[in-house]
């Protein structure tokens, strides 16, 4: 297996983990809370009940396909307490939503067939790719298993290689491991001590008072403590109570620093909103505001040390994302070829790194992610290094992320935790960096003049004005909701840089309503999808007053020739008035190039006042997580 394929992993999940001498369930349990976004096909946690002075008994586990809420009574009804534990919060790869499979898995032994609490206790995030071969391994030794995930092999093989030092018996196990993985195990025998380890997954150390912990996310740990470490590639801690210590890859004992982290405890609260997702839209302005703090014109080295020699050696641009940062990565095409006149091109990261390309070192290769995680992104980006494409920048929302650590220059959104599974203010932000990026790119290569950067930045900086504004229609907004409520397919149409919006409003609906949704470059309908419209079908149109205004017209005409039922998002001065069969709300100004970054707002709400009405689960759609990191 070559390097790129160790990121075939997931942290979708949630791992929270602790050694303390209070009684850390209802810090674990608060944790998962937080982190429930990752996933919520199940949670669970598992403690050492002898771990608290005076106490006694061994391991202790509670676990659900519910929410985590329900979680909390569960481990209340069970009185389940201790100050050694770990928890998880599930998206389903390895066998069904259901609590044989839920985690921590618990090792049980040679030749136990019941459900027994054994030696070890584990909970993982990723994909261990050989845990077939792994399991027929232990299985001939004797080892039962009571699930499908390739998490209750790890935990067996811990049990195997134990000789009374968990912390060497994991880093023995880890070693067989084929794939990737973030994990927290503690043993029976071993009641104040818990070992992480992680490859490919992320897992930071939360240093506190006289007490340690274990967490996907410095999120999970807000409130208890603020001094994190954010461990590397291939570590391994061990962690206990108010001590820790790290060996590298090789087992040699390392020092990694510790920061300050000022994570949001109330970045999880919805204060007057009604679901997450809601929430962040209406933080739009902020984010914006927020992202662009601090840029007083504009300069290469926004992007860090030595932008500038960067981005004067490259001849083009390569945007590798998925989801919807790729639907970013192509709006920032229309602007970097009309911009900056430098040829562009956006991939699928996934597809990128499986089909034979014609590689160009002088190429500036732009990574996409809202996590800095992403593992198709991420191995994307490997393969285009490898090439030899070794200019490479991220546009990324969170600092302490394996891409901006990995890419040799970075901008760095400021949309803060994003909750909701579907993306909203991260999108709109990472337009926001990606036009700067555009204006950072036409300015190196001379084609900024003074009027235009000035002309640009005053736009940029009415962003948040103009966003308050969109988010005023938000009344109009639900009115169409109702409508689309007993829908059950739709049709986006937009052209230039606004089709790639139409495809990340169709993206929207599709996530949180369960409707189906298409969107189409809006000169395609006669190629085709003309063939669905219906009555029935309602066709939802950007319409921007620019040079395509009057094509798109024409394709709006296409469709009430059908009977179709238009739903038109039109700029004040397109002319285009509400009639039958033509439902149109105002945009409150036209504003130009930024234009994308307002007219995906009203998309948004549409999708968000859709699931509510149809009453779906908004933030945790089925089957979705947020964080895909999952090849």
């Amino acid at each position: 297996m070559d390097a790129i394929d160790l990121f075939w992993s997931i942290f979708m999940c949630g791992i929270v983990g602790a050694v303390s001498s209070r009684n850390i369930v209802p810090i674990l349990v608060q944790g998962l809370q937080r982190l429930e976004y990752r996933g919520y096909d199940s949670c669970g946690v598992a403690v050492h009940a002898a771990s608290l002075s005076g106490g006694t008994g061994g391991l202790q586990r509670a676990r659900s396909t519910a929410r985590v809420a329900e979680l909390m009574d569960q481990v209340s009804a069970d009185h389940i307490e201790g100050g050694t534990g770990i928890a998880h919060t599930r998206w389903a790869t390895h066998g069904a939503p259901a609590v044989h499979n839920a985690h921590p898995h618990f090792s049980h032994g040679t030749g136990a067939a019941d459900n027994k609490p054994g030696r070890v206790a584990l909970v993982h995030n990723g994909i261990i790719e050989n845990h077939e071969e792994l399991r027929a391994a232990l299985q001939a030794k004797g080892y039962v298993f009571l699930s499908q995930t390739d998490t209750e092999v790890i935990s067996h093989l811990v049990d195997s290689v134990y000789d009374g030092d968990i912390f060497e018996a994991v880093k023995t196990a880890i070693g067989q491991l084929h794939g990737a993985y973030a994990i927290a195990v503690f043993h029976k025998d071993e009641p104040q001590r818990v070992i992480g380890a992680r490859a490919g997954s992320p897992l930071i150390l939360g240093v506190g008072q006289g007490e340690t912990f274990l967490a996907s996310d410095a999120m999970a740990l807000a409130g208890v403590t603020d001094q994190i470490v954010y461990l590397e590639e291939g570590d391994v801690v061990d962690i206990q109570l108010g001590k820790y210590w790290v060996v590298d890859r090789d087992h040699k004992p390392v020092t990694r620093v510790v920061k300050t982290v000022h994570a949001h405890s109330g970045a999880a609260d919805l204060g007057p909103y009604r679901h997450y997702m809601q929430k962040e839209i209406f933080e739009q302005p902020r984010a914006i505001a927020d992202t662009l703090e601090g840029v007083e014109g504009i300069t290469p080295e926004l992007f860090g040390d030595g932008a500038y020699s960067t981005f004067k050696a490259i001849d083009n641009v390569l945007i590798l994302a998925c989801g919807t940062s790729y639907y970013s990565g192509c709006v920032a095409k229309y602007w970097i070829e009309a911009i900056a006149q430098v040829p562009c091109q956006v991939e699928i990261a996934s597809e990128y790194r499986y089909r034979e390309s014609v590689p160009n070192p002088n190429t500036l290769v732009v990574t996409i992610t809202q996590s800095g995680e992403t593992a198709d992104t991420l191995a994307a980006l490997r393969h285009a290094q490898s090439l030899g494409m070794t200019h490479t920048l991220t546009i990324c929302n969170v600092a302490t992320s394996a891409m901006v650590r990995e890419c040799k220059h970075a901008y760095v959104t400021r949309a803060g935790t994003e909750i909701g599974v579907a993306s909203t203010k991260a999108f709109t932000t990472q337009l926001a960096g990606l036009f700067l990026l555009t204006l950072a790119l036409a300015q190196t290569k001379g084609r900024l003049s003074d009027e235009e950067e000035a002309k640009h930045l005053k736009a940029m900086r009415h962003l948040p004005a103009a966003l308050q504004a969109v988010l005023a229609l938000e009344p109009q907004i639900i009115a169409w909701a109702e409508e689309f409520a007993s829908k059950e397919n739709a049709l986006f149409l937009g052209r230039g840089t606004h089709y790639p919006i139409a495809l990340e409003g169709a993206l929207k609906l599709k996530e949180i309503t369960y409707i189906h949704a298409e969107a189409y470059a809006a000169g395609e309908l006669k190629h085709g999808p003309l063939a669905l419209v219906t009555s029935a079908m309602p066709v939802v149109t950007v319409a921007p007053n620019d040079q395509l205004l009057e094509k798109l017209k024409s394709n709006m005409q296409e469709v009430r020739a059908r009977g179709g039922v238009l739903y038109v998002l039109a700029d004040g001065d397109t002319k285009i008035e509400s009639s039958e069969g033509v439902n149109v709300i105002r945009m409150p100004e036209h504003y130009g190039v930024l234009s994308p970054i307002l007219h995906v707002v009203p998309l948004q709400l549409l999708s968000y006042h859709t699931a509510c009405a149809r009453g779906t689960d908004v933030d945790k759609p089925r089957n979705l997580a947020k964080s895909v990191t999952v090849e």
